[in-house]
């Protein structure tokens, strides 16, 4: 399937894909308002994680938070707020996602699904719950043949595999009809021959669901039905200041390079070739190829007129933060937000192959351009960055240069984190983020 269209009315979301390209979806959890004070501008400080009292998470209870990211990304943080809109997009065409889109077509459904099993409710490792989302959560071996891999398919879509052990009958037979489905269409297509080497089951539920329903929107309302997750929904490009573009975020962030025989191997994130130059701006395109310049999903801008803390995550810059910030009236939604009392920046502990030799001030800077984008209705001065973003928060022992005096030059406020104990570089962590939110 080459596309794909929503059939609902009423949303200004554009659904649609081509070959490495997705759009962005909102996964919604109920949450209502509260107004939090904001701390004044002053020297740096450093902030190391104390434990959390009761009075502190009824606090946190009362804040409500809008967090953009991508799915591997923001996927540690999700429990570090309790009344959170997240707003991801879909353009994680590697892996998995790529042998799919190769094979069937469709749009990316990598992080979507990434971020829909960790939003399946903590439940004890003998429930139903526990063992749906392991079934979904689980990849066939990536060091395995070929044919091994097939094996263990067949094993779990005639459902013989352990991993169906301790699913109700009921869900075990409508997961498994879709399956059933996602083989049924490889079959009509046996000549592009998917290797299920690696393989995300999950991805493949999901990809089966899309491609039945005709609808990604669809998709996600099955995905969240039978998992009990909560969820509510165009391709993306970059231009290089050489002129060359990008379409993709595969062949973006991390290409993937055609291997003899079948495989599809995605070189590591940690192990890229540097891009021929930086990154100019992002933009949509359609199947054709023409630049479009879509609207935001409607939740995701009223979550942003009605929330309180709004969290640019740690993620890929280029493919997982700025498709979510490239829409129509995002921009607007944002600085003009009485309800924000904050807007932060997670700093990520090492560039990748979208930022290569970026500092804090260029991520800053690459988000408030985006915002400022030649599309946007009424374009937002940028004498000030703080409309858009007031707040950065890194960790120590992080990589990316950090200039505290040009960042508070702009109006941003600077917040270094003692990270936990660790080994190699640090990370964000749901505990960390949680300690922060007493702040806002």
């Amino acid at each position: 399937m080459d596309s794909l269209f929503d059939a609902t009315p009423n949303t200004k979301s554009i659904l649609g894909a081509a070959r490495g390209v997705g759009f962005p979806t909102l996964i919604d959890e109920h949450y209502s308002s509260g107004l939090t004070s904001r701390p004044a501008l002053g020297n740096t400080p450093s902030f190391q994680t104390p434990p959390t009292t009761a009075n502190e998470l009824n606090h946190l209870d009362s804040i409500s938070f809008v967090l953009i990211s991508g799915g591997t990304g923001g996927n540690a943080l999700c429990t570090a707020f309790p009344k959170t809109c997240y707003v991801l997009p879909v353009s994680d065409n590697g892996g998995s996602s790529s042998d799919i889109i190769r094979v069937l077509g469709g749009p990316s459904i990598g992080d979507i699904r990434s971020r829909l099993v960790r939003l399946i409710p903590s439940a004890p490792p003998s429930s139903p719950w526990e063992a749906i989302r392991t079934l979904l959560a689980y990849r066939l071996p990536p060091h395995d043949s070929s044919r091994q891999a097939r094996g263990e398919w067949r094993d779990i879509v005639e459902g013989r595999s352990i991993l169906w052990n301790g699913i109700p009958t009921d869900r075990k037979e409508t997961i498994r009809g879709f399956l059933v489905y996602f083989e049924s269409e490889l079959l009509k297509r046996a000549h592009k021959n998917l290797t299920f080497v690696n393989g995300s089951i999950g991805n493949y539920v999901f990809a089966a669901a899309q491609g039945f329903f005709r609808s990604l929107s669809s998709a996600i309302f099955f995905f969240s039905s039978i998992t009990n997750s909560q969820a509510n929904m165009v391709t993306i490009a970059v231009e290089l200041e050489d002129g060359e573009r990008i379409v993709g975020q595969c062949d973006i962030s991390h290409p993937v390079a055609q291997i003899p025989a079948i495989n599809l191997v995605a070189e590591g994130k940690k192990d890229y070739k540097p891009l021929s130059s930086r990154i100019h701006r992002m933009f949509y395109i359609n199947t054709y190829g023409i630049e479009i310049h879509p609207s935001s999903n409607p939740e995701s801008l009223s979550s942003l007129r009605t929330s309180n803390v709004l969290v640019y995550s740690c993620g890929s810059l280029w493919t997982s933060i700025i498709p979510c910030l490239a829409l129509r009236g995002v921009a607007r939604e944002i600085a003009g937000s009485v309800s924000l009392r904050a807007k932060i920046l997670l700093l990520n502990v090492e560039n990748n192959r979208e930022t290569t030799g970026y500092s804090a001030v260029d991520c800053i800077q690459a988000i408030a351009r985006t915002l400022n984008s030649q599309y946007q209705p009424q374009p937002i001065s940028l004498g000030n960055a703080s409309t858009l973003v007031t707040d950065l928060v890194y960790l120590r022992g992080a990589i990316i240069s950090v200039d505290v005096g040009e960042i508070m030059a702009l109006g941003v406020r600077c917040t270094e984190v003692i990270p936990e104990e660790y080994s190699g570089l640090p990370g964000f962590t749901a505990d960390t983020m949680k300690a922060q939110s007493r702040r806002f």
